[in-house]
Parts: structure tokens; C-alpha cells; sequence
């Protein structure tokens, strides 16, 4: 299945500054990049790197003066998540046989404080069994619970501050999931994606969850099809994989993101299936 993405952002830069941006998609084993572009304007000279331990690719660029400055990136991608059945959703991988690189999913992080809210974990989703099911009632209470309201948080808003004011935005539920599921000593960390179909258009923030020895993608907003994201990164939270970062003085005057899909015959997954097969973007 193929998507179309692009991101635009631009700024009005009154400082010499250095931008770290993650606009890029990275090619895994469910999605690779058959074309895409980048152009900045003014033309200015950048580098990619990659972290060692996110799956992410970052672009670092310096204006050296009070300019008007963009960057633009645009990209077709062939999308191939793979559906995990029942069977296996129903496995329990336990703490001490979790494989090296999860085990930092599980510890608290900068916005997830996952030690705090092991009291209302346990008291909500303690019985249950399942974890999928678990996470499953988890994703659900967050919705039923915490209501969408644009502009209401911040770039400082935790998972314990999204708690108590039940409100918040795409990266706040992302947070509230992946702390009640470390809570539960579920490895879980966040993953930020240009998404198809999302009103109003914008970079997209969901979690995913370890489980039965795959990582199960899990979208507690309900804003757009499960199947309709197209991964930039994941990380512990959003400190690790934030689309912008600037180091200077900038104010930003547009950010324009669309993920369209190819694919005339697009079928939406559904948070109804999700109940009985779980979607990895592994």
C-alpha cells in the first residue's frame, strides 16, 4: 500500500540558530521509501544523522542570521503492517525474558511517570488477565476519560498532569497509555507518524505495547484509521523524537502536513477489529 506524506514548516528566524528536525521517514521492515525530497529555503547545507538507539532520522542545519527560513519534505512510501492474530496477542512475554533492547520501555521517563499511577493501574486494569486486553482497556478508558481539546497542553504536559486535568492532545493520550501500561510493567513507548485522514491536519502521536514478542500499535484518540500511519519515529516519550527542535530564537509562521493514500481500494482497520487482531508496525 503506497502513501504520499509531506511536511512543511516555517520560521522566522531573528537569531543565528541550529534546527534538529525529524520530518524524514525511515525505512523498517513495514514501510520503506520509494522517492522522496527535501529542500530547504533559502538553500542551506545540512547533515543526517542517526541515534543509536531510536529509529529515527534527524537533519541538523545552522542559520547563521535573521532570515525568513523553510524546509520542505515530500515522500511516497510503501506501507506494509503486519497483522498479528489472537493466538499470539494472547502470549505473556514475562519481565525476565524480555529481550535487552525493551526493557528501557518499562522504566519511567521524562513525560510517562509510570511509578506515580501504579496505585490507579493496578486499582483499573489489575484483574485483568489478558494483556492485550489489558492494554485494549487501557487505550479505551483513556477515551472515555480524557477529552481531545486542541491548544490545552504544553511542551512541559506529563502523563500525571494529563491525568489531572483529563484533557489534552495526540502526545498527551500517547503519554497517559504508555504510563499506565509501564505502570503495569508492560513495556510500552511512543511513536509519532504522519497520519491519513487526521482533522485538522498534523504530525500524529500514538503508542505501541510489547506484547507476545511484537510491538502492537495502540491509538487511544480514535482520530484515524489504524492502518493509516506512516511511521517518523518511536522513542521513550516525546523528548526522544520530537518533530522540531531549534536552538536560538525562531517563531514559527506554518506547519502543513498531509499523508494521502494511493490506494483506491484503501480499506480502513478498524478500533472494532482491533478487539480480536492486533497491527504491528514493527
Amino acid at each position: 500500500m503506497e502513501f504520499e506524506v509531506h511536511s512543511e514548516l516555517q520560521y522566522k528566524v531573528l537569531m543565528p540558530t541550529t534546527f534538529i528536525f525529524n520530518l524524514q521517514v525511515p525505512t523498517t521492515s513495514s514501510q520503506s521509501v520509494i522517492k522522496e525530497t527535501l529542500v530547504t529555503d533559502p538553500v542551506l547545507k545540512f547533515e543526517e544523522f542517526h541515534s543509536p538507539s531510536i529509529d529515527a532520522r534527524f537533519l541538523r542545519l545552522q542559520v547563521n542570521k535573521g532570515i525568513n527560513f523553510k524546509i520542505r519534505y515530500d515522500a511516497t512510501i510503501d506501507l506494509n503492517y503486519k497483522i498479528v492474530n489472537r493466538d499470539q496477542l494472547l502470549q505473556t512475554v514475562p519481565v525476565f525474558k524480555l529481550d535487552a533492547e525493551v526493557i528501557p520501555y518499562l522504566f519511567p521517563s521524562r513525560y510517562c511517570q509510570s511509578d506515580k499511577l501504579q496505585k490507579l493501574a493496578f486499582k483499573e486494569f489489575g484483574d485483568i488477565e489478558n494483556t492485550y486486553a489489558k492494554v485494549l482497556a487501557i487505550t479505551e478508558w483513556i477515551y472515555n476519560n480524557v477529552e481531545y481539546v486542541s491548544g490545552s497542553t504544553n511542551s512541559s504536559t506529563s502523563a500525571h498532569d494529563t491525568l489531572t486535568e483529563r484533557a489534552g492532545v495526540c502526545r498527551d493520550f500517547a503519554h497517559l497509555g504508555i504510563t499506565l501500561c509501564r505502570a503495569l510493567s508492560i513495556p510500552a513507548r511512543y511513536f509519532t507518524a504522519y497520519a491519513y485522514d487526521l482533522t485538522p491536519p498534523d504530525f500524529h502521536a500514538c503508542f505501541e505495547a510489547y506484547i507476545g514478542g511484537e510491538w502492537i500499535f495502540f491509538d487511544p484518540t480514535k482520530l484515524v484509521p489504524v492502518n493509516g500511519l506512516v511511521k517518523i519515529a518511536n522513542g521513550r516519550d516525546a523528548a526522544d523524537a520530537p518533530v522540531a527542535s531549534t536552538f536560538g530564537k525562531t517563531i514559527c509562521t506554518l506547519m502543513n502536513v498531509k499523508c494521502e493514500t494511493k490506494d483506491t481500494n484503501f480499506k480502513p482497520f478498524t478500533y472494532a477489529m482491533s478487539k480480536q487482531r492486533g497491527l504491528s508496525y514493527q
